[in-house]
């Protein structure tokens, strides 16, 4: 009887272990997909089994823990002001706008800090017209100012002589290094009000364009101020010797009314007249009215832009008011020194 040997199939491992081999290939290849995948896309694969309210619970408590973060970090020492530093500075008080800074950010340090309300405050100080404030973290602010441009020097009903910006913001008291003036303007409303500043705007305005026209016709030296309290009824007196004469001019064609009334001043200031005059009045038509004052008494004459006397237009009053039956007598009665021009 033979013998069967059965022969081990030696080359044939990969039928030996091909089972155990499958096996242990897809294991890393499952393990090396799950390690592939990014944080999260396994949040969202972990959210994905979560109900909607827990989602939103949980989106709240985030936004409550970064709020508080926020608010944590912010009133931290960090935070808080160090520095101030400031450009444009050359009238305006450095002192002044370094204390609104520091009293207005002392609370909620530089990072919380309302920018827009801390420029409001620092537009409120004297010089300042315009503040940009921003933020140079961690601990400090920056502010960049324009300051107000001296335009007109008023004269108050005190006396005082202050300086104002074109839009009649009162800046500070006129020093003796300031550069004078050609002339002042009188008539401010000083009232601390709305139609009060709309006013001074408007006087202001009025005052930069007489400043202009007469300068440019040559005439600004002879005036010492311009009374605008009326600006329809614009006044201006006179510089110098002719202090005490008053030019009334109306609201229309100034620049020319002014020249044709310092024509016939000059005409007649060698006469014996000349001393006399009060005022000329230019808001009668093209002829001057010219007031003249002896003994307290005022009498008028009427004369062309130059000088030459106009007879129809003579017209006598009086300075002081009296009873009226005296002031009829007198206005009948010709005045020796009622002359005409």
């Amino acid at each position: 009887m033979r013998e069967q040997v059965v022969t081990q199939k030696v080359g044939n491992r990969s039928g030996m272990s091909g089972k155990g081999r499958t096996s242990k290939e897809q294991r890393p290849i499952r393990r090396g997909r799950e390690s592939g995948m990014t944080m999260s896309a396994r949040l969202r694969n972990l959210l994905g089994y979560l109900p909607a309210a827990l989602k939103v619970s949980m989106v709240l408590v985030l936004a409550t823990l970064a709020f508080l973060g926020y608010r944590a970090a912010a009133a931290a020492s960090f935070f808080q002001i160090r520095s101030v530093e400031t450009r444009g500075l050359n009238r305006a008080s450095k002192d002044a706008i370094n204390a609104t800074v520091r009293r207005s950010v002392a609370e909620t340090g530089v990072w919380r800090a309302d920018l827009v309300a801390l420029s409001s405050q620092l537009e409120q100080l004297p010089w300042v017209h315009t503040a940009i404030v921003t933020r140079v973290l961690p601990d400090g602010i920056r502010v960049r100012i324009t300051e107000r441009q001296p335009r007109v020097v008023i004269r108050t009903a005190a006396g005082r002589f202050v300086w104002v910006d074109e839009d009649a913001v009162e800046l500070n008291e006129m020093q003796p290094s300031d550069q004078m003036p050609n002339f002042f303007l009188r008539g401010w409303n000083e009232e601390d009000s709305t139609s009060a500043r709309s006013e001074n705007r408007e006087r202001v305005t009025k005052f930069l364009e007489l400043q202009s026209d007469w300068g440019t016709l040559g005439l600004s030296e002879r005036i010492s101020e311009v009374n605008l309290q009326d600006v329809r009824d614009v006044r201006a007196q006179l510089a110098g010797s002719d202090s005490q004469i008053e030019i009334r001019l109306g609201g229309q064609e100034l620049g020319q009314r002014l020249k044709k009334a310092l024509n016939v001043l000059d005409s007649q200031r060698q006469t014996p007249r000349g001393p006399l005059i009060s005022y000329i009045d230019m808001t009668q038509g093209k002829n001057a009215i010219v007031g003249l004052v002896t003994g307290g008494k005022v009498s008028e004459a009427a004369a062309s832009g130059d000088g030459n006397e106009v007879p129809e237009r003579t017209k006598p009053e009086v300075a002081e008011k009296t009873k009226e039956k005296d002031a009829k007598t007198r206005s009948q009665t010709k005045k020796p020194d009622q002359k005409r021009t």
